[in-house]
């Protein structure tokens, strides 16, 4: 796979060492994932969209690979300002954004902050006046000093990963849980306690009033925004989605995807990839 291959590079931003990969050639893409996962939930939808794109793809601090410090900052508004420092390094003139889930909302944070950023792609991801399932408790938890332990430990039972409480709304199909998931996502969880830590982290950062604040900030997109939406998503629910596409002043499309859920790029790479082709080229 070429995501396991030697690929990674590293960039100092000052805050952190940000880990990423590039593939294939043309105009860039930078694609943000979402917490608790890493760049490599790209890694076949990249591959993909590589025949058109140079498409960039960073791990955000506290997740994957790359190198984060006790003094390096989390929150939403923080996190944004590395990526656009990320990308001053890479001395990137113009780009495209994708995100998912908690990189969408870095995502539009990018966008909305610097000029050079074009069209914009979001996928199951924050939306303004919504909580998923769990996660503002896990953000509770996350300050107590036990909770990296705990998350840790209860990572290695397959009945909770498997349950709403764990990974289980990421897919329609149950089966890809096993195997290239649990090596991309879980075992280096388990394997590294400072990884976990990374997660904990990084949840303490989502800033929801930033979040709903959004609906009134999605008008300042000065460029075409396509949603792409796993239809069977139990965290980010697409009726509410459908409700967000009115909140943009750009030229605004919902692509609904019919048996996905979450990580609807994982589960349906192809049906993603060619929205977004259609969509970056048209």
């Amino acid at each position: 796979m070429w995501f396991q291959s030697p690929g990674l590079a590293y960039v100092d931003v000052g805050t952190a060492e940000i880990a990423y990969r590039t593939i294939g050639s043309g105009p860039a893409l930078l694609m943000i994932h979402g917490w608790p996962f890493s760049s490599a939930s790209f890694r076949t939808l990249a591959r993909r969209l590589s025949e058109r794109f140079t498409c960039i793809l960073p791990d955000t601090p506290g997740l994957g690979e790359t190198r984060w410090r006790d003094d390096t900052p989390f929150a939403f508004v923080q996190q944004a300002e590395t990526l656009r420092a990320f990308i001053n390094r890479l001395g990137i003139e113009r780009y495209a954004l994708l995100g998912h889930d908690t990189g969408g909302t870095l995502a539009r944070l990018v966008g909305l902050s610097d000029a050079r950023a074009g069209r914009l792609v979001l996928m199951n991801t924050e939306m303004p006046g919504h909580r998923p399932p769990w996660i503002p408790l896990y953000q509770r938890l996350a300050a107590l000093p036990t909770t990296a332990m705990t998350f840790g430990w209860t990572l290695r039972s397959p009945m909770f990963r498997r349950s709403s409480l764990g990974f289980g709304g990421c897919f329609e199909d149950a089966r890809l849980l096993d195997d290239d998931f649990l090596d991309c996502f879980v075992t280096p969880l388990l394997a590294s306690t400072r990884r976990v830590e990374g997660v904990m982290r990084y949840l303490r950062g989502i800033d929801w009033a930033l979040i709903d604040g959004l609906a009134e900030r999605h008008r300042e997109l000065a460029h075409g925004v396509l949603l792409v939406w796993g239809a069977r998503d139990t965290i980010f629910p697409v009726t509410h989605a459908r409700e967000m596409v009115s909140q943009f002043r750009a030229a605004t499309r919902l692509v609904e995807v019919p048996d996905a859920r979450f990580l609807v790029h994982e589960e349906r790479p192809a049906v993603v990839a060619d929205a977004v082709l259609r969509f970056l080229a048209s």
